[in-house]
């Protein structure tokens, strides 16, 4: 179809190749209702994919899972990307891949990975990850990758558990060679929602933890990028989450279904198309769960007349439906919505006892740790 003028094309795909993964960690993205092996997409389906991505003017791919390693074609998936022209980074926990699979990948032209911790200390680490040994196994991946000459960022997302240690994380990532590391506190929808009273840290401990990686920061200047994605639930004003619903970027799930947003299936009546039915572009520029937060015109008040509705976007839309039961509300953590005060009493709630057990996410197998 012949693009609108005025909308934009995407630049990045996410590729969730799959939603296996070995790990439990209680903050997972993934749906509540996750895509079963068998109805995975096939190999040839992805490349054909990946192939429309590129005639749409993509440039980043993101393959990511669950637990990306955990599909056998990953090596042909990366090859067909790269013969498309398109840059691709590997999303992982580490787990499924070693040295000779790693070396298969680079020799297919994989051009980056980024590897998620849980934690700069293995005992705690391995409890969140719900996977004894994982710290170990992490350390192990990030080495074969260095070695192979990939570059590597290391991804961290913090929570009650961990928020003492996110400096202490960007020196681990330092240690493990990483070119770049992103500290990404924690988004409560999903099962991170389920453990949100687990989760959430304090005002202050999250204040303490901004200051020390934005003081890190100006200190490894020069030797690492740190990206910084502040705790939604402390701040002033919302973040332009993906940079604007249907923007920039889009999601393709294990299935096929293309969303707007890694969490776009928790708002309901939205219809999200397939690429088993219909082609990349025609769901980029036509399909409706991509047309109904796009631009402004969807906007309530106080959004609507709002001087930051551009920057913003109004915020996130999954958000505002996790809090307020309506995705067109303003998105609550900004200090301007009338719904605020519904951050402001979970914050209140969540760190004013102690921290409950976890629930962990379990897609397969894995050592329990206790």
């Amino acid at each position: 179809m012949n693009a609108p003028a005025n909308i934009p094309r995407p630049v990045g795909l996410l590729a969730e190749l799959t939603h296996r993964c070995p790990l439990g960690c209680p903050y997972c993205s993934n749906p509540l209702e996750l895509e079963s092996r068998a109805e995975e997409l096939d190999t040839a389906t992805w490349q054909r994919v990946f192939s429309e991505a590129a005639e749409l003017g993509i440039i980043h791919i993101h393959l990511s899972g669950g637990e990306p390693a955990s599909r056998r074609d990953l090596v042909e998936i990366v090859a067909h990307c790269a013969k498309a022209g398109l840059y691709t980074n590997l999303i992982t926990s580490g787990i499924g891949l070693n040295e000779e699979r790693v070396a298969e990948l680079s020799r297919a032209r994989l051009d980056h990975v980024q590897l998620s911790i849980q934690d700069s200390e293995a005992e705690s680490a391995d409890r969140i990850a719900g996977y004894e040994g994982a710290y170990a196994r992490k350390r192990d991946v990030a080495r074969s990758v260095t070695e192979a000459g990939l570059p590597l960022t290391v991804n961290a997302v913090i929570h009650r558990a961990n928020v003492a240690r996110a400096g202490a994380m960007v020196k681990l990532a330092i240690e493990l060679g990483a070119k770049r590391v992103e500290i990404a506190h924690t988004q409560y929808y999903g099962w991170a929602k389920t453990n949100r009273a687990a989760l959430l840290p304090s005002r202050a401990d999250a204040e303490r933890a901004i200051a020390e990686v934005e003081a890190l920061r100006e200190e490894h200047k020069g030797v690492i990028v740190i990206d910084h994605v502040i705790p939604d639930y402390h701040a002033h004003y919302p973040k332009a989450c993906m940079g604007g619903w249907a923007r920039r970027t889009l999601n393709v799930t294990p299935t096929g279904k293309v969303l707007p947003c890694h969490a776009a299936e928790t708002i309901p009546g939205l219809e999200f198309w397939s690429v088993r039915e219909h082609a990349l572009a025609d769901i980029w520029y036509a399909s409706p769960a991509f047309q109904a937060f796009r631009g402004t015109d969807w906007m309530v008040e106080p959004c609507r007349s709002c001087p930051r509705k551009e920057i913003d976007f109004g915020g996130c839309r999954c958000q505002a439906m996790a809090i307020t039961g309506d995705a067109r509300n303003a998105d609550p953590v900004c200090h301007l919505s009338p719904h605020h005060y519904r951050v402001e009493a979970i914050v209140s709630e969540n760190t004013a006892k102690a921290a409950p057990d976890y629930v962990y996410r379990r897609m397969q197998r894995a050592p329990a740790v206790v």
